[in-house]
């Protein structure tokens, strides 16, 4: 395929979500100032451009995180890829600090992540799956110094590439209550907007939608509004919404620091960072989005009318398909088994299982070794820990939330933690070409 097919890079990125293009960014900037032998790299991303959650791209949503928490300002405040930079470029600087709001719309944090790709095309192949990683044949019985990359891209193409180091950022996996499939009608938030803009306004009569956390309150909130002719009923596992807490003492469990804490803490210490802590992120809502949800439930009562349904403490055992009808099936906490739901479209925003890197590793994960509970061990600087005989770099972006804490595959650490990741990498690079090879293996026997 390219002429760079067999170049033995230094790093190779597997996904090209934020996380990595903030790798690709630091590894850019280390370029930049280094005259000689600078790090080479490539990144594979298996969708056709560069997106970032566009389904969950609803009209006035805002991040809820500070737009100083962009790609590299907490590792590089004076690097021209940051979010100000963005602002600057766009001609809109003043106008966000006129709006006085640390938060940018979810739409405008993404335009500002398209414009930092937009620089870095050179190094990222669209469309393209990485299906395995593997020894090469060469040195499958040595030490090996790099490993080989198998890529298929969308036509069924395939070709290899060899990579001193792998950093793999997949991202989350939808996650569907057990027994319960996507379907025409039957959606998970990932595919939100997508999904919705290919149904007919009028075709969504009756719409529910599952979870309590901040996706589900945004969808309720955005069908509501968007369907005045709509029945439209939220179906939580809890009693109501819960606000997320970010005020300042709790907001510190996302600084660079609350990591090193997490990381060489104790068992228990870590587990007061979850039992203490998890509502600043899991299964919340910000607090606008909750008030906004009550006034309409108020106003609804004073004019007697009734559009928006909750059903809380209640969970969907089941979903059944009868020609055009579609059932659900709830079970109340409180009451035990209620009468149906009958929907044109049901909306399961229930979260989404963290990165498990097994599948892609195939063989190779017998090098790396597992804790107590079977869970993969990481090194400080998200390196896969793995036996002496695979001494190469292998990086997670995401999935190390036992060993790391709240940020792992948060954009709250991004820029500090793909800073680390880079660091690592070109600390271990010139680490080994100070020591012959012949040396190392002498000093392991």
């Amino acid at each position: 395929m390219s002429a760079r097919e067999h170049e033995i890079y230094d790093v190779v990125g597997i996904g090209f979500g934020p996380s990595n293009l903030s790798l690709a960014i630091s590894l850019e900037e280390h370029r930049a100032n280094v005259l000689t032998n600078p790090i080479t790299s490539a990144f594979f991303e298996r969708q056709p451009r560069f997106g970032w959650h566009r389904n969950m791209l609803l009209p006035s949503a805002t991040m809820q995180i500070s737009f100083l928490k962009d790609l590299v300002t907490f590792r590089n405040p004076v690097s021209r890829y940051s979010f100000v930079s963005f602002l600057h470029a766009s001609g809109r600087l003043a106008q966000f600090v006129n709006r006085q709001d640390f938060f940018p719309t979810r739409a405008e944090f993404h335009q500002y992540l398209e414009w930092a790709e937009s620089s870095l095309s050179n190094v990222v192949t669209y469309s393209s799956s990485v299906t395995g990683i593997r020894l090469p044949p060469e040195v499958a019985h040595d030490r090996p110094e790099y490993l080989r990359i198998d890529v298929t891209d969308e036509g069924g193409g395939t070709r290899t590439v060899d990579a001193r180091n792998v950093v793999i950022s997949t991202g989350l996996v939808p996650r569907m209550p057990d027994g319960i499939a996507r379907h025409e009608r039957v959606w998970h938030s990932s595919e939100f907007l997508s999904r919705y803009g290919r149904t007919e306004p009028g075709d969504l009569k009756r719409v529910a939608v599952v979870g309590a956390g901040q996706s589900a309150a945004e969808i309720t909130k955005f069908l509501y509004e968007r369907l005045p002719h709509a029945q439209i009923t939220a179906i939580m596992p809890s009693y109501g919404y819960s606000v997320a807490d970010d005020t300042p003492f709790a907001n510190q469990i996302f600084d660079a620091g609350a990591v090193d804490e997490y990381y060489f803490g104790t068992e228990r210490a870590r587990d007061a960072f979850w039992r203490y802590h998890k509502n600043t992120n899991y299964g919340v809502v910000d607090d606008a989005v909750i008030r906004h949800l009550y006034e309409i439930q108020y106003e609804e009562e004073v004019r007697e009318t009734k559009r928006l349904h909750f059903r809380n403490l209640t969970k969907v055992s089941s979903v059944e398909h009868t020609g055009s009808e579609t059932r659900v099936h709830l079970v109340s906490q409180l009451d035990g088994p209620q009468p149906f739901l009958d929907v044109d479209a049901i909306v399961f925003a229930t979260g989404y299982d963290s990165l498990d890197p097994s599948r892609l590793l195939g063989d190779l994960d017998r090098f790396c070794l597992r804790d107590e509970s079977g869970r993969h061990r990481v090194e400080r600087d998200y390196r896969l820990v793995t036996t002496p005989d695979l001494p190469i770099g292998i990086y997670l972006q995401g999935g190390t939330e036992h060993t790391h804490g709240l940020t792992s595959s948060l954009l709250s650490n991004i820029a500090v933690r793909s800073g680390e990741i880079a660091d690592s990498i070109i600390q271990r690079r010139a680490e080994r070409e100070l020591i012959p090879a012949g040396a190392l293996q002498a000093a392991d026997s």
